[in-house]
């Protein structure tokens, strides 16, 4: 049942990333920064379910636009240390406000009721830790992503 769902949120979703020029995973990578400050590169990648070595060029291009700054750590130079900039927050949040405003037209379709019960449970869901969804998902440990697409972090 959530799979349609799913995937017309994702399309919903495309063209208020590509306005603003940001990838799914970069707006996972923006979401991530914005809620915790500075973060190494590993524990990005573990917080956003990504392989380390996959978001490397995710964190070139976001660099790259002035999205995040990757400092060297002072601690360690093999790390380095990631932040979001002031213009990475700003669309965040643009990016954010456009994918809720296409969010509540499908949501719109629920009666009031259903949908702050469906909104809820959501939320309820989605501040699991992911070791815990995945053990109540029955994942098997395999983390070969059928879909192919990274998770929505709105």
């Amino acid at each position: 049942m959530m799979y349609p769902v799913v995937r017309a949120l994702l399309a919903v979703e495309q063209p208020v990333l590509d306005a603003h020029g940001v990838a799914m995973w970069g707006y996972s990578v923006l979401t991530a920064l914005d809620r915790t400050p500075i973060r190494t590169q590993a524990a990005l990648a573990e917080a956003i379910g990504a392989d380390k070595t996959r978001i490397i060029g995710t964190l070139d291009e976001l660099q790259d636009a002035g999205l995040i700054t990757r400092t060297p750590d002072p601690d360690d130079r093999r790390v380095r240390l990631l932040a979001i900039t002031d213009e990475g927050r700003r669309v965040r949040q643009a990016i954010t406000a456009g994918i809720r405003s296409r969010e509540e037209r499908l949501l719109s379709r629920l009666p009031a009721t259903d949908r702050r019960g469906f909104v809820r449970a959501l939320t309820e869901l989605s501040a699991l830790p992911p070791d815990e969804l995945a053990d109540l998902a029955g994942d098997d440990g395999d983390d070969s992503d059928v879909s192919g697409s990274p998770p929505s972090p709105a």
